[in-house]
């Protein structure tokens, strides 16, 4: 790892005004020389981003992410043959109160390949090239980062995405930067407030869409003003 991850986020941090670190994902087969594994027991694997952005650096393995089944899904991980079952009851659950159709399911993103370990860090310290950067804030916020990834061609053709959140990491890493507007149960275990959401920008465009973000910035600051001027000089009682 060459990048420097911390001038980045600080970099963001500055150019979105974020108030929450950009936490890095990254799926390995084994875990990396020096970061600790995770001890303890978490209900989805979407808790772990809230973690990360708190300011742990750590690695998890499979069965840290079977107590959420659409997690696990969207992760490609199998839960073991005792706990299979929870899959279909969640998904049963979720169609029987009108959440979801179970003719929508095939079409969630999935990892390709089941990860050994995923790494959660804040950006600034991850100890390995990340494969998603999570940024989270309120979309007048954030939107300046999906503005980004367009001028630097790295945005995906679907640019939002809703529920499950989870899949918002397989879908940047196979199309591209993507919006989430979360789900409630993400919302619930990771504290993201009602006038938030997600973006996502896959670790290979993170340095292309930093690059555009200071004069997005500049232009939205532009904008402003002239939009503020147009509304004053066309709008009548």
């Amino acid at each position: 790892m060459t990048m420097d991850y911390d001038r980045l986020e600080k970099q963001l941090s500055i150019e979105l005004d974020l108030k929450r670190r950009p936490v890095a994902v990254t799926f390995l087969a084994v875990p990396p020389s020096g970061v600790e594994k995770y001890e303890g027991v978490q209900p989805s694997g979407c808790s772990f981003w809230r973690l990360a952005a708190e300011g742990r650096t750590f690695y998890t393995v499979a069965d840290h992410h079977y107590n959420c089944p659409i997690g696990s899904y969207t992760h490609n991980i199998a839960l073991p043959p005792s706990r299979a079952h929870e899959l279909e009851q969640t998904l049963g659950f979720m169609t029987s109160i009108g959440y979801i159709r179970m003719e929508e399911v095939p079409s969630i993103p999935r990892l390709a390949d089941p990860p050994g370990v995923v790494v959660y860090a804040p950006l600034g310290a991850t100890p390995v090239d990340p494969d998603v950067v999570l940024f989270w804030g309120p979309p007048g916020k954030v939107m300046l980062l999906q503005e980004a990834a367009l001028r630097s061609g790295a945005a995906a053709e679907l640019q939002t995405l809703a529920r499950p959140t989870c899949m918002v990491l397989p879908a940047a890493l196979s199309l591209g930067t993507v919006a989430s507007t979360g789900c409630i149960g993400n919302r619930v275990y990771t504290g993201l407030d009602e006038s938030e959401l997600y973006v996502a920008v896959p670790g290979r465009d993170l340095v292309r869409v930093t690059q555009e973000a200071s004069i997005i910035r500049s232009a939205n600051a532009t904008l402003l003003e002239y939009h503020r001027g147009r509304q004053r000089e066309l709008t009548t009682r």
